[in-house]
């Protein structure tokens, strides 16, 4: 076991000063709906393998108040990112065919958080994941990196998370711009991490929710 001495994160001081992470503009984020939106998504992450993966959910605020999400799922590929909203309409099997594939490497931060909600509403197993929270411990930083921490550290950027559009209303049928862009973003900068850090070997998958 190494003895080198763990490793401070960057302070949120030292991330303001790094340049921002462009992430995707709107143009390239797709709002899952028809069928046929369905079927192309499918065939481009199947194709692509790797899969920056997230969910948000409409925040909590009274004591006791259980959550219904996940009300948004996000999946990213190099060049696009998905949206799916779930509701009544949403087809199951898509989201079972990515999700609890054994072929398609979800990557995202705090997975564990994921996988209760999604198993609960959903029925489905979060399956072939990397969790970076995990995975980049082997960089030995004193605490679990999240992925502001992850994207300063490995690709030299600030990503920018107002705090208004993270405790915003998630179950909203029209999701804002400002949603659309935060949403896509953190999966796809979970995917950007994944590929700068190199970490490119598949877990074995977890076949059971927590």
């Amino acid at each position: 076991m190494s003895n080198l001495p763990l490793k401070t994160p960057p302070s949120s001081a030292e991330i303001a000063e790094l340049p921002v992470f462009p992430g995707l503009p709107l143009d390239r984020i797709r709002i899952l709906q028809t069928d046929a939106d369905f079927t192309e998504a499918l065939i481009a992450i199947r194709l692509a393998r790797h899969v920056g993966f997230d969910t948000e959910s409409k925040p909590t605020f009274s004591k006791g108040e259980v959550s219904t999400g996940p009300h948004v799922i996000q999946l990213a590929i190099d060049d696009c990112a998905y949206i799916i909203q779930v509701n009544p309409a949403t087809p199951l099997d898509f989201l079972k065919a990515v999700i609890e594939s054994d072929e398609i490497i979800k990557v995202g931060f705090g997975l564990n958080s994921d996988r209760g909600p999604l198993f609960k509403k959903l029925g489905i197993s979060l399956r072939a994941a990397v969790d970076l929270s995990v995975a980049l411990r082997s960089l030995r930083y004193k605490n679990a990196l999240g992925v502001k921490s992850a994207v300063a550290v490995v690709l030299g950027q600030k990503m920018q998370k107002p705090k208004w559009v993270t405790t915003s209303n998630w179950s909203v049928r029209e999701l804002s711009p400002q949603q659309l862009l935060y949403a896509a973003n953190d999966a796809y900068a979970s995917l950007k991490v994944f590929q700068g850090a190199g970490l490119t070997e598949a877990p074995q998958p977890k076949r059971h929710p927590d």
